[in-house]
């Protein structure tokens, strides 16, 4: 998986569900969920106690079906426990210009988060292509991404933090690459209980969504 192909995976489903599971059972049912509503990607946050070893476990699950990914990766030694494990893109909160250069030497994607125009512009500046809007919804929401596409027209942006299906569509239309979402979609306490198809739903929604959302914008 190249951080081109990896890229347009991301760009042509338009989601990247974050998942917080508590198991490898767990996270690997959240993924089948997913996956059977039509999103063939996820993110594994390194908050999750053993996410490289679930990470490591998905892949062999999954194999190329699914595309994933590990997040919250805040430095260059958690960047490589990821890619180590099988993670075929990173995500960070925040700016860590040694988890770049680490996934840029392994031929990862990773996308750094950023919030400020200036955090945009040192993000660009280190190499990234593709970059997490995170917390999006306590700064503006999609007018945030709108403003912020303004002085970078060019600039693929995946707000995160605050997105669900109410508002899937305003994010497509200020702009945004694709979108980051968690809890709202990636419902653990519904597969705690035995009831995947809400997460099965939840994410047929979005697909139908981000279809929409792209067609009114063509």
């Amino acid at each position: 998986m190249t951080t081109e192909s990896a890229r347009k995976r991301i760009w042509e489903t338009g989601i990247v569900p974050v998942v917080r599971a508590s198991s490898v059972d767990e996270a690997r049912r959240a993924v089948e969920a997913i996956h059977i509503g039509g999103i063939p990607v996820i993110e594994i946050t390194m908050t999750v106690p053993g996410a490289t070893k679930i990470i490591q476990e998905l892949r062999k699950h999954h194999g190329e079906k699914v595309l994933i990914g590990a997040g919250t990766v805040t430095n260059a030694k958690a960047a490589e426990e990821c890619i180590d494990a099988g993670a075929q893109f990173l995500v960070s909160p925040g700016l860590s210009v040694a988890a770049l250069e680490v996934a840029a030497k392994r031929g990862i994607l990773a996308m750094p988060g950023a919030l400020t125009p200036t955090e945009v512009m040192q993000a660009r500046e280190a190499g990234a292509e593709v970059i997490k809007i995170f917390p999006c919804s306590s700064v503006g929401g999609p007018k945030h991404i709108k403003s912020l596409k303004a002085p970078f027209p060019d600039a693929q942006f995946i707000p995160t933090g605050g997105v669900n299906l109410s508002n899937a569509a305003e994010y497509f239309a200020a702009g945004a690459f694709a979108l980051g979402v968690g809890a709202d979609l990636v419902d653990l306490a519904a597969l705690r209980d035995n009831n995947p198809e809400k997460i099965v739903a939840g994410a047929r929604a979005l697909v139908l969504a981000v279809e929409l959302a792209r067609a009114s914008r063509s």
